[in-house]
């Protein structure tokens, strides 16, 4: 059965066997993404010293792959909305993967350049499509652990990076490590034969078809799905929808800056200026990661039980001490259990934003919302290892770091603009 085709019973999309299912090739292809970024991290020392870059050259790569997440989103959000979440999630991997897999061959910076924005093409369908299938795959009072267990693949793929890059470097170089980026395209074809689509989503394209909800349509009771403008503008379609949107983007520009602040920086930092070499480096990161895939499970939890907006706050307030207390340490004891904790907060919110950003649209335009929302933060988040190449150019990465816990306030106090939807059924 294609991966578009309606069920033909409830109960197939009901059974405990397919929400595993349908949250492990979620989860999968999250992960894919994470494993994809982070090896860019750790082979930006080595793409330095070959094409003979600065650090704000180098670090504008990764920007540049976050800008190609922006359109990206846009394009397969709406793409997922319309031909279902499992099919296009199946494209999404196949294009980053294929493209992470050229930048092995790069020949200098702008054909790099080219390759990671395209690479980031693939990669912007990633968050918003998996988090919609997971959001819509379990039932309500589990949509913060279910879209957290999507955010825990995406750091799993980062832990496996931070593991596998210092041997892969040292055995064949940075080139390898984009090698092993083609893998992903073989996932690309089990997570499509496995995986059926979500009844929440199918039956929101039996409801257009028959005339349903023709709200969001050019003209009411037509067969046709919502066209990209349509889409689009239900993201701002009154003035409670636009507070919903505008918050929803400061949360996840914030979220981005601080993990890509963190993250793109950290091995270089703990190998080169914390003299810990590559080795230790990539074993400090990660711990740094694990922490951060703790939080996520953590942060489901209590935001099932609690709330959303109690869980952020949380969160918010303990990235904001810990990042501080992190910039100051110089032992590398206190730097390994200290990065445990910085990463459970700064990153723990991941999964909310799944739940968050499923819960504030209608099934016909989520994945969009997700992806566009998401991504756009991911694009401003992005200039954070530009800002922190430039910041710790003249006062140093310690003084860089410490600044990031004032991005928080301003996510503490978005909050305030979201209604909070814990247990409510999707639209």
């Amino acid at each position: 059965m294609s991966a578009a085709t309606p069920q033909t019973s409830a109960e197939s999309t009901s059974a405990p066997a397919y929400k595993r299912k349908a949250l492990f090739a979620a989860a999968v292809g999250y992960g894919l993404d994470g494993f994809d970024l982070l090896i860019l991290s750790f082979a930006l020392g080595g793409i330095i010293a070959t094409f003979g870059l600065s650090d704000v050259e180098a670090g504008s790569l990764s920007t540049i792959t976050l800008f190609g997440a922006v359109l990206g989103g846009i394009i397969f959000g709406s793409l997922a909305d319309r031909y279902g979440r499992v099919r296009v999630l199946t494209w999404t991997v196949l294009i980053f993967a294929v493209f992470t897999g050229l930048s092995s061959i790069a020949q200098g910076y702008w054909d790099m350049a080219a390759y990671r924005f395209i690479a980031g093409i693939g990669i912007g369908g990633e968050f918003g499509i998996g988090m919609a299938l997971a959001a819509e795959a379990v039932p309500a009072k589990q949509r913060a652990r279910a879209t957290s267990w999507v955010g825990v693949g995406f750091q799993i793929g980062v832990f496996a990076a931070a593991i596998v890059s210092a041997p892969v470097i040292a055995l064949w170089g940075w080139r390898a490590l984009f090698v092993i980026g083609l893998f992903p395209a073989i996932f690309a074809f089990v997570i499509r034969r496995g995986v059926e689509e979500p009844d929440k989503f199918v039956q929101s394209q039996r409801g257009r078809a028959a005339g349903e909800s023709g709200d969001l349509s050019e003209s009411a009771g037509s067969p046709d799905l919502p066209t990209f403008g349509a889409k689009i503008r239900a993201l701002v379609k009154d003035k409670a929808t636009v507070k919903i949107s505008i918050a929803l983007i400061v949360l996840s520009t914030v979220q981005n800056f601080g993990y890509f602040g963190i993250i793109a920086w950290l091995p270089n930092y703990l190998s080169d200026k914390m003299d810990l070499g590559v080795t230790k480096g990539s074993l400090w990161t990660a711990v740094t990661v694990i922490g951060m895939l703790a939080g996520i499970l953590i942060f489901g939890q209590v935001a099932d039980r609690l709330g959303r907006r109690p869980a952020f706050w949380i969160f918010q307030a303990g990235a904001i001490i810990s990042i501080l207390v992190y910039s100051q340490m110089t032992d590398p004891t206190a730097l390994l259990i200290g990065g445990f904790f910085m990463g459970a907060f700064a990153n723990g919110m991941l999964g909310g934003h799944g739940a968050l950003l499923a819960e504030m649209y209608p099934t016909q335009v989520r994945a969009t919302a997700q992806n566009v929302i998401f991504n756009i933060g991911r694009a401003l988040g992005g200039l954070a290892p530009v800002v922190i190449a430039l910041l710790a150019d003249s006062f140093g990465f310690a003084f860089a770091l410490a600044l990031l816990p004032t991005i928080y306030i301003i996510q503490f106090l978005a909050m305030f603009l979201l209604p909070e939807k814990r247990g409510i059924e999707l639209e």
